[in-house]
């Protein structure tokens, strides 16, 4: 089901059997002029937990996005997980991180990397690995599954509680306060939602303020499956490409959500800058592998070489790191050619 990026991401991963999301933070890659490729890296690439870390006060009753009133007891053994990793960031980022038990696929930050896996197969949560660890409250949302596996947990008397899955700048605010509201620290919730704000608005601050605003098309790519698509209005890449002052060039001619990529339409979309998912450009051979694709030359993008990545566990998170990464993408995007 393709709602979001997180349905193009699951049926593409699907597709491929790729499990492994990069590290933050490899290495810059420029032109002769020092000028084009450039990879997007966060300052710090762990996770900044709150200071003083807070103690949580339960039990509390909180309303689950898919309706259920929730009732959670204990924050001991907190499982936090869904397609994007966000979940997990946050709760790292409130300062419960000691209390986590295992993590998903996209959750990859050093903090958290050497916790047991709950999605041992790509995306898919299982059971069986949740089970095992004997966690007091899962914390979830719509994007990950399958929905079975919830009701298992139900089942077992382990409080499940959804959060919302849309993923945009405004929605990072609230998705912090129900997460914080769940695990009883909701104090703690408001000063990283303060913390946050400060960041995303800090970082669309240092977008240019004159000149005409660059164009920039979201590849969504995995050259060993042949998937190639290009992302548009509410997509999500939309919202940060709009955030660094930018003009997303698949919202501009158009397109919704994720669209396959072709020829003539990325031609019509003349991005000025060409983004993509670190591991998506691996998969087609890096930056010359992703020019020989349909149309990518024949852009502005393409022939200037103006191709920028981002590591995927970051790009389209949209947790308490967000405000970093914005800022991170406004500074690969604007750094070397503004």
């Amino acid at each position: 089901m393709i709602r979001r990026l997180a349905g193009a991401i699951a049926v593409a991963l699907l597709l491929t059997g790729c499990t492994a999301v990069s590290e933050v933070g490899p290495e810059t890659d420029t032109t002769a002029n020092g000028c084009g490729i450039a990879t997007a890296t966060l300052a710090t690439a762990d996770i900044s937990p709150l200071d003083p870390r807070p103690t949580p006060k339960l039990p509390v009753t909180v309303d689950s996005a898919d309706g259920r009133k929730v009732t959670v007891t204990s924050a001991d053994r907190i499982l936090a997980v869904n397609l994007y990793g966000s979940l997990g960031e946050i709760v790292f980022s409130l300062g419960l991180g000691d209390r986590v038990i295992g993590r998903d696929t996209s959750t990859t930050f050093p903090a958290a990397k050497k916790l047991p896996l709950v999605t041992p197969q790509g995306h898919d949560l299982s059971a069986e690995a949740i089970l095992k660890l004997n966690p007091t409250v899962l914390l979830a949302d719509d994007s990950i599954g399958p929905p079975t596996v919830l009701d298992q947990v139900r089942k077992a008397g382990i409080p499940v509680v959804v959060v919302d899955d849309e993923q945009t700048l405004a929605s990072v605010p609230e998705h912090i306060r129900a997460v914080a509201a769940a695990l009883g620290v909701p104090e703690a919730g408001e000063r990283l939602v303060t913390r946050v704000q400060s960041e995303i608005d800090a970082a669309r601050e240092s977008a240019p303020k004159t000149g005409k605003p660059l164009k920039i098309a979201f590849l969504y790519v995995r050259g060993t499956a042949g998937v190639y698509l290009i992302g548009g209005k509410g997509a999500g890449s939309d919202a940060m490409i709009q955030a660094i002052g930018a003009v997303d060039a698949g919202t501009a001619i158009g397109l919704a959500k994720f669209r396959p990529m072709t020829s003539e339409g990325l031609i019509n979309a003349a991005p000025d800058v060409i983004l993509v998912m670190t591991e998506g450009l691996r998969s087609v051979g890096g930056v010359d592998g992703l020019l020989k694709l349909a149309g990518v030359a024949q852009t502005p993008a393409g022939i200037n070489r103006r191709i920028v990545d981002m590591d995927d566990g970051v790009l389209l998170n949209f947790g308490a790191r967000t405000g970093q990464a914005v800022a991170a993408l406004a500074k690969a995007v604007y750094g070397p050619c503004n």
